[in-house]
């Protein structure tokens, strides 16, 4: 993950909408809210100069009801890899409310997701509340390497901290 506070988001992974849209439609009638991380486009696969939205972070502590969602910004990741906003408005309405817009101005894109929560049931805003196109993208997720460990590498670790009397 880069780092790309520069980079102009591109598009979203099909995947993390499906998965807003999914949250959105369980959290009903209340709102539901996250936060949108992106990486660059041909780090996912995507032949693009830019960053795809390709995760839907829930943040603990999360406030909603039918009419509102809020969370702590202390509770939101600190990193660069946060591009956006992604909420649900229950009442089907798919523009932004002034205490939306208030919002807008953290990152470069926001999603309004309204009832019923099918794929069209979405609008894209940009920072200053506009509308704008976000093409859907099927993605690549890059490799993970948190986990790529074999026993013998445990082993090996458990050696290493037992000598230096760990």
């Amino acid at each position: 993950m880069g780092l790309f506070r520069s980079s102009e988001v591109v598009g979203i992974a099909g995947s993390a909408l499906e998965f807003a849209l999914a949250a959105s439609e369980e959290a009903h009638p209340n709102e539901y809210m996250g936060v949108l991380r992106g990486e660059a486009a041909n780090t996912v696969g995507v032949d693009a100069d830019g960053i795809i939205l390709t995760e839907v972070l829930v943040i603990p502590g999360t406030e909603t009801n039918p009419t509102s969602a809020q969370f702590k910004p202390t509770q939101v990741p600190n990193d660069l890899s946060t591009a956006g906003s992604i909420h649900s408005h229950p009442n089907g309405v798919l523009r932004p409310s002034d205490a939306d817009l208030a919002t807008f101005s953290r990152n470069q894109a926001h999603i309004i997701v309204g009832a019923p929560y099918g794929a069209d049931d979405w609008q894209a805003f940009d920072t200053d509340g506009r509308p704008t196109e976000l093409p859907v993208y099927e993605t690549t997720p890059p490799e993970e390497e948190f986990f790529d460990f074999t026993q013998a590498d445990l082993d090996e670790q458990a050696d290493t901290d037992t000598r230096e009397g760990r």
